[in-house]
């Protein structure tokens, strides 16, 4: 019934799908098993993509060849670019879904994609031989073989659904919990923990007094996450923003007896930087209200996701709450919050290409190695679809340096650092901001993503077109003089003190109140060198004039990467034996051991190695 694959993806969700696709695109035959063929790349929590650092990661898949930049882009119902006041490091993409439809495409796209095939079942133990994967056991009782698997269980590991006193087993509600791959796991060695994270009402937007709400639209001129042909959006839909009360929180602390949080009755821990809001207000008891997004889950449903309002309460205090913030007198709730407990295996016992370090051939990715949303999940299914792949080939592993990409940060954290809450990524995360910006993924990352096999000749192309465009730009910029007669029209209106004499355009440029695309726009009529920007994109100029602006900041961080990597990627032996280096510390010869870092750099980074163990590694690795 079944032939032997290369590789077997375990669980549909964004890590699973990215996954399937990736070694797909790559030439590798995949089987996709999942429990519910209808809910794939399911958003099970909020209806959006990106956010801080979020969406540079998105950015990032998308570079690679990834899907989940285009499915954003076909699907979303407004787009909104971040920290636009804040340094071009910061800017962050983010767009609202359609959450069904969402869904609906990334199928029909992984249905059109060569060298996937599907099949409904729940995977419940691996099959291995030797310390290797051999495939997978399914509970309709079939053995299927593969060279590889990838696991992207999500919360589906032994879920459990919490909601006040009320507690059942669900991966999410609605869907049944996953049981055996566990224990099986720990049965092979693995260590395991418990994580949980939770979701707020779900409410009847026909019953919402949207005129009490402060409407937030998207921006004026959308843009979009994907580097290719995706179509512009169009029209957008507006979230709001809504207010709780000290009522609303007094509301809310009857309910804290029957918390299951405070009761004792979960054993995991949630994300610190997305709390329940029963965490909320005890946590800032002297803060009088909180912000809630009101955020529609697509174009045509009234369904509206209260971001903010996450909650295990029982859910008639959640009701109850709700209808107190002003605009939701009249609420009528689709289902309440709850929280969500699930197994997750500490990501120290992976290696940098999310392989096992236990076991040949077995990878994980999502939040099985403890990391909260989509994008993260993503990221890690995209680089465990590429190396499974690349390992089955017998070709180098494809790792991403932390000052090549956000993905490389969030993968060098859970593996060196470990976590003891779900992860989250933020751009304060992150060394090299200011080169890991979300309009320059493309330029680092396609070129390596074609090297191996994934984006495609178009996709360099592309990369080609756009790098070869702005090095023109820069450099007609850079040679060309403005008179005072010609600029100072500009800089007064833009608040900026005038010129005495004729000046270089590019230092002009420098002036924080000054826009290259004011300068081309208003300029154009007194100069033909103007007019050759006329073809060019609005994204071209906005890099051009990040280039322009903040050079020496990149130069100056470029510089450091550089320096720091001749030291950072120093290799280590997996078999190195740090117990018998007595000049280390019992903590780090006990940690180096267990986690046994690939580079100095990863050592460097580990809770609990000192600078002084690391001077150790150096004499010793000098000699």
């Amino acid at each position: 019934m079944f032939k032997k694959y290369d590789i077997i993806v375990v669980g549909a969700g964004h890590a699973g799908s990215e996954a399937a696709a990736a070694a797909a695109n790559m030439g590798s035959s995949v089987l996709l098993i999942t429990m519910n063929l209808a809910a794939i790349a399911q958003m099970s929590c909020n209806p959006a993509m990106g956010g801080i650092a979020k969406g540079q990661i998105v950015r990032e898949i998308d570079a690679l060849g990834g899907y989940s930049g285009i499915v954003t882009d076909y699907t979303m119902v407004q787009f909104r670019m971040l920290n636009r006041s804040k340094g071009p490091a910061m800017w962050s993409p983010r767009a609202q879904s359609d959450r069904m439809k969402f869904s609906e495409k990334w199928r029909l796209m992984l249905e059109a994609t060569p060298n996937i095939d599907f099949w409904q079942d729940s995977v419940i133990g691996l099959l291995t031989s030797d310390g290797r994967v051999t495939g997978v056991r399914t509970a309709m009782g079939h053995n299927i073989e593969s060279q590889a698997v990838i696991l992207t269980n999500g919360t589906f590991l032994n879920g459990i659904i919490h909601i006040g006193t009320k507690q059942f087993d669900g991966g999410r509600i609605g869907d049944k919990p996953s049981h055996g791959i566990t224990e099986n796991l720990k049965n092979l060695g693995f260590e395991s923990a418990r994580l949980k994270t939770g979701t707020p009402v779900r409410v009847d937007g026909r019953s919402i007094d949207f005129t009490k709400l402060e409407e937030q639209k998207g921006d004026e001129v959308p843009g979009k996450f994907s580097y290719t042909d995706t179509p512009p959006l169009l029209k957008q839909r507006s979230c709001y923003l809504a207010y709780t009360s000290p009522e609303v929180h007094d509301i809310l602390r009857l309910g804290f007896d029957d918390s299951p949080m405070y009761a004792g009755r979960i054993e995991g821990r949630g994300p610190r930087y997305c709390p329940s809001i029963e965490d909320k207000i005890d946590r800032f008891s002297d803060k009088s209200r909180h912000q809630l997004f009101v955020e529609p889950e697509g174009w045509e449903t009234a369904e509206y996701y209260i971001n903010g309002f996450s909650s295990s309460l029982p859910d008639h205090i959640q009701y109850k709450a709700l209808t107190k913030v002003s605009g939701f007198e009249n609420a009528k709730i689709f289902r309440p919050g709850y929280a969500i407990e699930y197994d997750y295996f500490p990501p120290y016992q992976l290696k940098h290409t999310l392989e096992t370090q236990l076991i040949e051939n077995l990878y994980f990715a999502g939040q099985i190695n403890g990391t909260t949303g989509y994008e993260e999940a993503a990221a890690q299914g995209i680089i465990a679809g590429i190396n499974a792949h690349l390992k089955l080939r017998e070709n180098n592993p494809f790792i991403l340096k932390r000052s090549e990409a956000y993905i490389g940060v969030l993968i060098d954290d859970l593996i060196t650092k470990g976590i003891d809450e779900p992860y989250r990524m933020f751009t304060s995360r992150a060394e090299y901001r200011i080169l890991l910006r979300q309009d320059n993924a493309d330029i680092r990352l396609t070129p390596l993503s074609h090297k191996i096999g994934l984006a495609s000749e178009e996709r360099l192309q592309r990369v080609n077109f756009k790098t070869e465009a702005i090095q023109n730009a820069i450099s007609l910029i850079s040679g060309i003089s403005v008179s005072p007669d010609q600029i100072n029209p500009i800089l007064e209106l833009s608040g900026t003190p005038p010129v005495l004499q004729k000046v270089k355009l590019d230092g002009i440029l420098l002036r924080p109140q000054i826009s290259l695309k004011d300068v081309v726009v208003k300029l154009s009529e007194l100069n033909d060198f103007f007019s050759k920007f006329e073809g060019l994109t609005n994204e071209i100029i906005e890099e051009v004039e990040i280039l322009l602006k903040y050079q020496s900041y990149i130069d100056k961080e470029s510089e450091i990467a550089d320096r720091l990597s001749r030291v950072e990627y120093m290799p280590l032996k997996p078999d190195f034996n740090y117990n018998a280096l007595s000049s280390l510390s019992f903590e780090a010869r006990e940690k180096l051991s267990r986690i046994k870092p690939a580079t100095l750099g990863q050592a460097s980074r580990i809770n609990g190695v000192s600078p002084a163990d690391i001077s150790v590694l150096v004499v010793f690795l000098s000699k």
